[in-house]
């Protein structure tokens, strides 16, 4: 438990991380005689993880004002900067630099590759490039005004997405009230598409059939889907014909937490025959429906609890389940009606995805001035 406001606590190793301070990860201190004022952290201190997993041991920070009596652990250390030299910001940064990282992973060391360490005696000697102190502070001033662009932009893509999503809620309630204004009969899923679940994988998959790739809950997000890592499992000439993905499938996460399950994506085809697990369900769009209104609705679904409503949770996994999916009533419309929501949803994810380009391009622009400033490749 973390401590209370008022009480002292001790942080974690996950406190430190070079993404930034997080002072709520911290355990309570029980035991009054644990407590030692000296390992106390001051807003403004440069801290370092000198434990953790190899891709985060050596992480460094800078302290934040946040809640007072947080103490050091013995798997972190406090660098103590003499700002006649150098700034605290600059020495951060240089941590974090491909060349320090090469000196940390190194000088890192551990029985287990989930938890290595590293020294204070290694931390003393790595070796950085070492600018004036005016040199150093026109650095830290030209990446961090890029890390002002990098945040402007995040904060324009979470508001243009809280847009979206209100506009897709709004389209579909408006909907919803007219189809219950026309009091016609409502058709189900099943009624407007296909709905099935992919195969099981079992041990027996890793050994029969013909091993494809296959698409399962981690590929499928939020309106995309994920194809930097796609597993294989073995298909039967029968299996292949029944589970392979065509264009305009949607697939749902069957298995996900609750705020989750349900989370949909079009398929829009691949380099090779995909084929899906029964993590997933497969919506494939029957005639006069739209694949780009269906997984709106999904979506629409997703957002207002619909899918959580009618999910059974099992441990901490919620499946929304083939059946109970396919029953649902479904807003059925005229191809028009369709095709006009989809414009509208269209016109936001154009604009999203014009902001997304742009904070991949200061994102690329930002690592590479950080190599190359941080060793003396290119002088700010």
């Amino acid at each position: 438990m973390p401590a209370a406001p008022g009480h002292w606590g001790v942080l974690k190793v996950s406190a430190i991380n070079s993404a930034g301070f997080r002072p709520a990860e911290n355990k309570a201190i029980d035991d009054p005689a644990l407590i030692n004022e000296r390992f106390e952290v001051r807003p403004g201190d440069l801290l370092f993880s000198r434990a953790n997993t190899p891709e985060l041991v050596g992480a460094a920070c800078i302290a934040t004002p946040a809640q007072e009596r947080l103490m050091l652990s013995d798997k972190n250390l406090r660098l103590v900067v003499d700002r006649r030299l150098a700034e605290p910001e600059f020495i951060r940064l240089s941590l974090s630099s491909p060349a320090v990282r090469k000196q940390i992973a190194v000088f890192a060391s551990g029985s287990s590759l989930s938890m290595q360490n590293i020294s204070q005696e290694a931390v003393a000697s790595l070796k950085m490039l070492w600018p004036t102190l005016e040199g150093q502070r026109r650095i830290v001033d030209v990446l961090a005004a890029l890390g002002e662009q990098e945040r402007a932009s995040e904060a324009a893509i979470a508001k243009l997405q809280t847009v979206r999503e209100g506009t897709l809620v709004s389209s579909m309630d408006q909907l919803e009230t007219s189809l219950r204004a026309r009091a016609g009969d409502r058709l189900s899923v099943r009624d407007v598409g296909e709905v099935r679940m992919g195969k099981q994988l079992s041990p027996s998959s890793r050994e029969f059939g013909e091993q494809l790739p296959y698409l399962r809950v981690a590929n499928v997000l939020d309106g995309w889907i994920d194809y930097s890592d796609v597993n294989m499992m073995g298909f039967s000439e029968g299996e292949q014909r029944i589970y392979r993905l065509s264009p305009g499938d949607v697939l749902l996460n069957e298995g996900q937490s609750l705020e989750l399950v349900g989370r949909s994506a079009i398929f829009r085809g691949y380099a090779e025959n995909l084929y899906f697990q029964n993590t997933l369900v497969r919506f494939r769009p029957g005639g006069g429906l739209i694949p780009e209104y269906a997984q709106a609705v999904f979506s629409y679904w997703l957002t207002t609890g619909v899918f959580a409503g009618i999910a059974k949770q099992t441990t901490s996994i919620a499946h929304l389940g083939g059946e109970r999916f396919a029953s649902l009533s479904f807003p059925m419309v005229d191809i028009d009606e369709q095709a006009k929501i989809v414009r509208m949803l269209c016109a936001w994810d154009g604009k999203i995805s014009g902001e997304v380009s742009a904070l991949a391009k200061i994102r690329s622009l930002r690592a590479g001035l950080v190599d190359d400033l941080l060793c003396g490749r290119v002088i700010a």
